[in-house]
């Protein structure tokens, strides 16, 4: 991944209202949160073999954290593509927070080699959140929607 990616995948999760964010790749490996600040000594008054473990106690505290669990189950991303909330860039969106959703009913579209396939509701639900920005590229199994089933 080149620098340019990266500050990308930073600024969409500086501006998003996601608190946490963890990607992994066969090449990295990316966990981000929000709700953690780190202090941090200026460089020169610590060894860089310090700073490792000055940083480990804090990445085992935020995932020991029972609060940063979220309630709801996620729709993922059948396919490698680009998500779309709309059908056209002048449309509104299929489904934004708070909709109540019924099965079979669009949430999305994933564009995969020119085609446009629509991601339908396998289950009636209530949209919590929205994971992914438009026109951002997904990969199989992204979790794109956070929602709560309805009986």
């Amino acid at each position: 991944m080149d620098y340019k990616d990266l500050k990308k995948i930073l600024d969409a999760f500086d501006k998003s209202k996601t608190n946490v964010l963890e990607l992994e790749t066969e090449e990295f490996r990316i966990y981000l949160d929000k709700s953690v600040s780190v202090q941090s000594a200026p460089a020169a008054a610590q060894p860089v073999q310090n700073v490792q473990s000055v940083q480990e106690p804090i990445v085992q505290k935020v995932e020991a954290k029972p609060e940063c669990e979220v309630e709801g189950d996620l729709i993922t991303s059948p396919m490698v593509g680009t998500f779309y909330q709309a059908p056209s860039p002048d449309s509104p969106p299929y489904v934004k927070v708070g909709d109540k959703v019924k099965k079979g009913q669009t949430l999305c579209i994933i564009e995969a080699m020119k085609i446009m396939n629509e991601l339908e509701a396998e289950f009636d639900c209530e949209i919590l959140e929205v994971l992914v920005e438009d026109g951002q590229p997904v990969e199989f199994d992204t979790p794109l929607f956070r929602v709560k089933k309805l009986s």
